[in-house]
């Protein structure tokens, strides 16, 4: 199912990347995706917060860095019920919180986490805006990864803080971790040890559907992008690479294998 109007608890449902140029952004990714990246209707009162659009939907946000030193970044966000309670947990599970719960208009609530290996995430308790409009098609959000080097941990405190289960797989390049809540697979762990240089941080990753990763790469490189890893095919997930936007934000674009079902 591709348009959304609700998620379950537990379950990723929104993105937005903090930049220091809206504009180009705007420009980078609505022509590598095809969004129209639009000015919110409560600016003054959001600080100037954009919400990308793909057919009509929305598929995340745009903001302007917050605070000096903040490097550019996409960020995820886990709907939740109560976030204040939610927070509560993640500090009793060994968590820290970065954004203490705070009301967003009429939109949501909102907290921003750090886990115990250093990811940042998002809670969002959901309004008037409940998530992303569209998933899992291309140009919109398709998958969320824990990139860790610490698995374990990750899992620890992940269960107790949203319920989550896990499972693992053998891939050609290792194993990998899938988050699931309940019956559904939401997202996904990976173990970074040795695949990514020491300086970048643990950190979740958002992946775009794309029906061509070869093209959206060379696009994304013509525009001002470049890649960080790939594009290799994953037997049975897809076609994958990792891209840096303009400003040093990364994320990833995946061409779904037909054989697998892919979810947000």
């Amino acid at each position: 199912m591709s348009e959304r109007t609700s998620y379950a608890p537990g379950t990723p449902c929104w993105i937005d990347l903090a930049t220091p140029d809206q504009d180009a952004a705007a420009e980078f990714y609505g022509g590598l995706f095809g969004w129209s990246v639009e000015e919110d209707e409560n600016a003054e009162e959001t600080g100037g917060y954009r919400v990308a659009t793909l057919k009509g939907q929305a598929v995340g946000g745009v903001m302007k860095l917050m605070q000096e030193g903040q490097p550019p970044a996409w960020a995820s966000y886990v709907s939740v019920e109560d976030v204040d309670a939610t927070a509560a947990k993640a500090r009793e599970a060994g968590g820290t919180i970065m954004v203490e719960p705070m009301s967003v208009l009429d939109y949501g609530r909102m907290a921003f986490v750090v886990d115990p290996t250093g990811a940042v995430l998002g809670l969002w308790q959901p309004g008037r805006n409940v998530g992303a409009g569209i998933v899992n098609e291309a140009g919109a959000l398709v998958w969320n990864e824990l990139n860790t080097r610490d698995v374990a941990a990750a899992k620890d405190f992940y269960g107790a803080v949203f319920g989550w289960d896990f499972d693992e797989r053998e891939f050609e390049t290792g194993t990998y971790t899938s988050i699931k809540l309940g019956d559904d697979t939401v997202g996904g762990m990976l173990d970074v040890n040795g695949r990514v240089p020491d300086e970048v941080p643990n950190h979740w990753l958002v992946y775009f559907a794309s029906d061509d990763a070869d093209a959206t790469v060379e696009k994304a490189k013509t525009t001002g992008g470049s890649v960080a890893f790939g594009p290799e095919d994953i037997t049975e997930v897809g076609r994958i690479a990792v891209l840096v936007d303009p400003f040093g934000a990364a994320f990833a674009v995946i061409q779904p294998d037909p054989a697998m079902g892919a979810g947000s």
